[in-house]
């Protein structure tokens, strides 16, 4: 399933650091307005709760997302900036993420800055609480800051999708998720395989749980989607995700 437009630089992984307890991912793609004002946020959520770092996989942007970053990261040594040349799609920039973190334990989200970092720290106590289960947490947005047309196709989405993979996930269209970087790996990975995300931990014999989450207005800057590209895009994928879940095996291992 990957193609020609999937090819993009992934920096050599570095080896696992297991005393760092999380990595957060945020794939962006023109956020010159918003990465600044979120980084910091992350720190005030995070800073002296949990040993972290922050990856930022700028995806081929064309504006000045890079030159903000590189302006915090002496300041922050916990900032890491991984850039893609060319436009890969967010699927491909939270897989670079993930590739390159240091810790077993992952959170992802968005760029836009609509995706609230106080939430971390709650999904985090969760994950501690089941630290070896092949667990997905994964938000569902409260109060959602976007267009009707916008909800009201991602309501749609979110039905056909739930009523024909049995994924019981409400909302897996948010950004902010929690998961084990080993669980991440063994996923089929396909362009905009985020979307299904939960699916996907299931179909790999994970569990998955959905936690309400604070959802906030875009900052600045336009989104990266167009409302029908998703519409026809998501049809085709969610075939093929019906298809990978069916040719699913998990067999109980043992060993002696």
């Amino acid at each position: 399933m990957v193609g020609a437009r999937d090819m993009w630089y992934i920096p050599t992984p570095p080896r696992l650091t297991i005393s760092m307890d999380l990595s957060i991912v945020i794939p962006a793609r023109n956020e010159a307005a918003n990465i600044g004002p979120l980084v910091g946020e992350i720190r005030a959520a995070l800073d002296g709760r949990v040993d972290y770092e922050v990856i930022v996989v700028d995806d081929g942007s064309s504006d000045g997302t890079a030159e903000v970053l590189r302006g915090i990261k002496p300041a922050f040594s916990q900032l890491r900036l991984v850039r893609h040349a060319r436009r890969a799609g967010q699927s491909a920039a939270i897989r670079t993420g993930v590739k390159a973190a240091r810790s077993p334990w992952i959170a992802t989200l968005d760029g836009d800055g609509q995706n609230d970092p106080t939430d971390i720290p709650r999904l985090w106590e969760l994950a501690r609480q089941t630290p070896n289960a092949p667990l997905m947490i994964a938000g569902t947005r409260r109060k959602r800051h976007d267009s009707a047309i916008k909800r009201l196709a991602s309501r749609i989405a979110n039905a056909v999708r739930a009523r024909l993979l049995g994924d019981g996930t409400p909302d897996t269209g948010c950004g902010l998720k929690l998961f084990p970087r080993a669980l991440y790996l063994d996923l089929p990975f396909f362009d905009h395989n985020h979307r299904f995300l939960p699916a996907l931990a299931l179909r790999q014999g994970g569990w998955v749980q959905s936690i309400a989450v604070n959802h906030r207005p875009r900052g600045g800057g336009v989104s990266n989607y167009r409302v029908l590209d998703r519409l026809w895009v998501g049809i085709v994928d969610l075939l093929g995700v019906l298809w990978l879940k069916r040719r699913a095996v998990n067999p109980e291992i043992s060993e002696e």
